[in-house]
């Protein structure tokens, strides 16, 4: 593989807390098991590529099929849910007990849950 196909590959970057050692996070969503992570976001991509690269390299090397690139843009990434207000006040409580925003712990919890769904199959 050579350093232009890894370029055609969607990625996303989070902010890591404090307690999970600061910086950012990357993720391929194309490679569920292929993150990194730096001090910088720039830092971030690098490293990221460079799982990436190696990830790609080692499905190549055991004759697994590499994904192609998510093309479509499909998924932006964001929707909206509107919920009940006690169902609200029950998030946010969570949340500011976690020290996590409202957005990272509805995130948290549904990869969770999505994770114990695919582990169920």
């Amino acid at each position: 593989m050579n350093q232009n196909q890894s370029e055609t590959y969607p990625f996303e970057i989070c902010p890591l807390s404090v307690d999970d050692g600061s910086g950012f996070l990357i993720s391929f969503p194309d490679f569920s098991e292929c993150i990194s992570d730096g001090e910088t976001i720039e830092e971030a991509i690098q490293n990221g590529k460079d799982a990436l690269q190696e990830t790609i390299a080692a499905l190549e090397s055991m004759g697994l099929p590499v994904p192609e690139p998510n093309s479509g843009g499909s998924y932006s990434g964001k929707f909206i849910q509107r919920t009940t207000k006690s169902l609200h006040a029950q998030l946010a409580l969570r949340a500011r007990q976690e020290g996590v925003s409202m957005n990272t712990l509805v995130n948290t919890l549904l990869a969770e849950s999505l994770g114990r769904g695919e582990s169920a199959r």
